[in-house]
């Protein structure tokens, strides 16, 4: 083994044991573990500085300034005293209700936005009925991950696929994997009711006084609520056209987010940016390098391709080995970087002599983003709920999400796995 990859793997291993043990806080490790990585020769810091995600980076904390301007306007307790009233106060029904909006919405929006828009919305609803946001929030990071898997423009390995294979059209995503994800939607919100029973039980006093609520009386600023919501409504517009313009997404939330303090002024400007959950963002950019020291290296295709010659090029168990090995890849390291190395990779075997590639890249598809529930590092989502609901004072522990995540994208994969034997292989 190389030098290079011998410490790669190392501080890779080392630095998650310690996030893992959360005996020091994930982001001091992430931040030590990359810049580890840079003295040690594996990445030089400009190829470290190019690992780093900053359309991701650029995507959360314009998203973040401009859920922190408009749930100073009381639109957030608006619309969960609403959700609320609607299912009754009842909190199984409404952790239904959250997970389905969330899975929607990340079916066309970025997941990191999806999320970032259902948060406020959530901690609102478990202050007005005294119950713990926990259990809604674990749900719409996985529907978040779920619903992104439908579309070509969900999730970002799917956004890779469709450009680097040509035949693949928006309309053929949808009708492809959109019947299993919906499989899995139900399977796993069955599954998060039967887990969350007992912790899901509302008070009736609570309910009362929701009952006695007026939605509308929650709202503190008209003036500010009308500027908040033309500059969202004007970035998520935005992020359907974004590939058209020519522009990251990065780009549209920040100019959303900056076109509104400049609308509202110098007074929400420090506020606005004290907000943005800053310890996820160099969390991030730690992990980013991280993961780029295991490409840098050569560990990633190392391991792709050694897992792929097992099976010898045949397609049956080629397209189960892509799919199982895509989700706990994408559990642990990004699946960005994943998805860009199996993509040659599967080009190729279609000149080895496999003529129907498609079962594969639905595979790849479903297992890159599917895996992102197995575990609290799997997906930007995981990272940014668990962030917001720490400085609430709710944590997310490495542990406690991993006891209904791997559950969760276990279903998710048997799921998934008989669906692709029957629809592409049988």
């Amino acid at each position: 083994m190389e030098r290079e990859a011998f410490w790669a793997i190392t501080v890779f291993i080392l630095s998650y044991g310690f996030i893992i043990s959360e005996t020091v806080h994930r982001t001091i490790i992430a931040i030590l573990g990359g810049t580890a990585l840079i003295f040690l020769g594996v990445v030089d810091q400009t190829e470290a500085i190019r690992y780093i995600d900053f359309n991701t980076l650029g995507l959360l904390i314009g998203m973040m300034i401009i859920v922190s301007v408009t749930s100073r306007t009381g639109l957030f307790r608006l619309i969960s005293i609403w959700a609320a009233k609607s299912v009754g106060g009842r909190p199984l029904a409404l952790l239904i209700v959250l997970s389905l909006i969330t899975a929607t919405g990340s079916a066309f929006l970025d997941n990191v936005t999806t999320v970032l828009l259902m948060v406020p919305v959530t901690f609102s609803i478990a202050r007005q009925l005294d119950i713990t946001p926990i259990p809604f929030l674990m749900s719409e990071i996985f529907m978040a991950n779920i619903g992104g898997t439908a579309t070509m423009i969900g999730d970002p390995p799917n956004i890779m696929i469709g450009s680097a294979v040509k035949d693949l059209s928006f309309i053929d995503f949808i009708t492809n994997l959109t019947p299993v994800i919906l499989m899995v939607t139900v399977a796993t919100l069955l599954l998060l009711c039967f887990l969350y029973r007992k912790s899901l039980r509302g008070h009736k006093d609570a309910r009362e006084r929701l009952a006695a609520l007026n939605p509308f009386d929650e709202i503190d600023d008209k003036v500010l609520l009308i500027k908040s919501l033309s500059v969202l409504v004007l970035t998520v517009a935005g992020f359907f056209v974004h590939q058209t313009l020519g522009v990251g997404t990065a780009t549209i939330a920040l100019a959303g987010a900056f076109l509104l303090l400049l609308m509202t002024g110098e007074p929400y400007m420090e506020k606005a940016l004290s907000d943005v959950e800053w310890p996820t963002i160099f969390f991030f950019v730690g992990l980013f390098v991280l993961v780029g020291g295991l490409v840098q290296a050569g560990v990633i295709t190392w391991i792709a391709q050694g897992a792929l010659a097992l099976t010898g090029g045949r397609l049956v168990p080629t397209t189960f080995l892509v799919l199982w090995l895509s989700a706990f890849a994408s559990s642990f390291v990004d699946n960005i970087p994943f998805v860009a190395t199996m993509i040659p990779l599967i080009k190729d075997m279609g000149q080895m002599g496999i003529s129907n590639l498609e079962p594969l890249w639905w595979s790849l598809s479903l297992g890159a983003c599917l895996g992102g529930n197995g575990l609290l590092i799997g997906a930007s989502a995981n990272l940014v709920v668990a962030g917001l609901s720490g400085k609430e004072g709710h944590p997310i522990t490495f542990i406690g999400f991993m006891k209904i995540g791997l559950p969760v994208m276990l279903l998710s994969l048997v799921i998934s796995t008989v669906y692709v034997y029957f629809r592409y292989l049988l």
